[in-house]
């Protein structure tokens, strides 16, 4: 945000059983910010069961500083369902920043103009959160529990270690946000609980918005705590972990899936046991080949520059750069694209079949533009969904879609490696050999031992028992001659006698 621009900011508070404490908070709240901010104050009390929206909207009536409004919610939403309201209003409004106040007076509303100094000075910034933790000794100096600072601590390192995070709190209550940040985060889908809190970090990280964090007191009072310390720490390790694991395309949900998808650990897949890795080696230098379904063209342009291969790259996008090959665009769901058939010597398959409304179909086509070729090798590959890791999950009652991996949710088909042999099977292809790729171990956690160690003993396993320990299967295949084709070539060699 420019510094340029008079921003519109909301302190937004949100309030349950705070009569004792709100008029305080209001009293608090520095009129200076109306010197370089166009400021409206909300407190939103959350069905209490004592004064307290009607304390405030007393207080407010008898003149403040700047416009402020006291709201009651018709029901109860919960400490997550509160603070949609206030980011609902802030958006509806078109306020660029809101600041989110607690209404029992644990954290300082003279910090309100430090906290946003950073969005003032800084248009990309998407939240500054008041950290406690910043100057820990600060922390128990101003009373906090010692079992809350070492709740609080554990978590948070759990936490950045889990989500790749390096923040020095996850659980402060005293926040600002851009509401530009908060327009591309799905809130609609978050708790309405305490780890809301959680959740809208999680999203904000994802997002790729930069976070920052300053400095602030801590005070504990006697204010009533709300939170169920054991549930809540629960709460909060279930959604880091189910946020990691959907980061990872383990599982789906929506409410994660936003920003950029690509892991923190960059692996190239041709540095261990992958099916790009192995579909490399099915490849003669040389050859003539068909790479169905090239995506990024990775693989394309590794045949190129590694084995000089005449490269023919098909796939739906409208352009490909992918250096030494020839990009073609066709949906693989129609007609198959016009290539010199007869002249290729592999066709690359990776993963695309089960991206197919027909696979049966598709096979069949390609089968009969192969037919008179006799040195053309497939190699297809697909994953399985008996997979050990979605068997329990199943088992568990989990089966989660997500944006890459087994169960990416662009997938029309669902595989396991008997169902896929049987497939090409009654397709009329001859299966000549058969590889099982283990899970992608270093995408996740990197290329180490540990994960070198994860793929070997993935592999061993997969060997023994592919139908459950197979993440994918991988086959080169032969088509077998179209009956159209033989009856063809039986009738344009045989001898007509008179």
């Amino acid at each position: 945000m420019s510094s340029a621009k008079t921003l519109k900011v909301l302190v937004y508070i949100v309030a349950y059983n705070a009569a004792k404490t709100i008029v305080s908070v209001l009293q608090r709240i520095p009129p200076s910010l109306a010197e370089q901010y166009q400021m409206t104050v909300l407190v939103a009390d959350d069905c209490s069961k004592d004064s307290t929206v009607r304390i405030a909207r007393e207080h407010l009536d008898k003149g403040y500083w700047c416009e402020a409004i006291a709201m009651r919610n018709p029901i109860n939403q919960g400490y997550g369902g509160n603070q949609k309201i206030g980011y609902r209003y802030a958006m509806d409004n078109d306020f660029d920043a809101v600041v989110l106040l607690h209404g029992d007076g644990q954290y300082a509303p003279e910090c309100i103009p430090m906290l946003l100094e950073p969005l003032r000075s800084d248009a990309s910034v998407g939240a500054v959160f008041g950290s406690r933790m910043l100057n820990k000794r600060d922390a128990l100096r101003g009373g906090m529990p010692l079992y809350k600072f070492v709740g609080n601590q554990i978590l948070t390192r759990f936490q950045n270690l889990i989500l790749g995070s390096n923040l020095s709190e996850f659980h402060t209550g005293y926040r600002v946000y851009s509401v530009d940040a908060l327009r591309k985060l799905p809130l609609a889908l978050n708790t309405n609980d305490f780890h809301f809190d959680t959740e809208i970090i999680v999203q904000m990280l994802f997002s790729g918005a930069p976070v920052r964090e300053l400095p602030i007191p801590t005070h504990y009072g006697d204010e009533v705590c709300h939170v169920d310390g054991m549930q809540y720490a629960w709460d909060v390790v279930k959604a880091s972990v189910k946020a990691r694991l959907v980061r990872l395309g383990v599982f789906f949900d929506p409410k994660y899936s936003v920003g950029s998808d690509v892991s923190a650990n960059y692996v190239s897949k041709f540095d261990f046991y992958s099916t790009h890795a192995v579909a490399l080696t099915h490849v003669p230098d040389g050859s003539v080949v068909l790479d169905l379904g090239c995506a990024d063209g990775y693989l394309s342009e590794k045949l190129h520059t590694d084995k000089q291969c005449r490269i023919f790259s098909v796939d739906m996008a409208d352009s490909k750069a992918v250096a030494g090959c020839q990009y073609i665009q066709c949906d693989l769901n129609g007609p198959l694209p016009d290539v010199p058939w007869q002249t290729l010597d592999r066709i690359v398959l990776l993963d695309v079949i089960e991206h197919l409304n027909s696979p049966e179909k598709f096979l069949e086509q390609l089968r009969h533009k192969l037919s008179g070729n006799s040195k053309v090798k497939v190699v297809v590959s697909s994953g399985n969904v008996c997979f050990f890791v979605t068997r329990l999950m199943m088992f568990l009652g989990q089966f989660n879609y997500g944006r890459r991996g087994i169960l990416d949710i662009t997938h029309t088909r669902l595989f396991t490696v008997a169902s896929l042999e049987r497939v090409l099977r009654y397709a009329a292809y001859t299966i000549e050999k058969r590889d099982y790729i283990p899970a992608p171990y270093p995408l996740a956690i990197g290329l180490n031992w540990v994960s070198r160690l994860m793929i070997a003993v993935n592999r061993f396993l997969a060997r023994i028992l592919p139908g459950l320990f197979a993440y994918q299967a991988m086959y080169v295949i032969t088509p077998r001659p179209s009956t159209e084709w033989l009856l063809d070539e039986a009738l344009r060699t045989s001898l007509v006698t008179k």
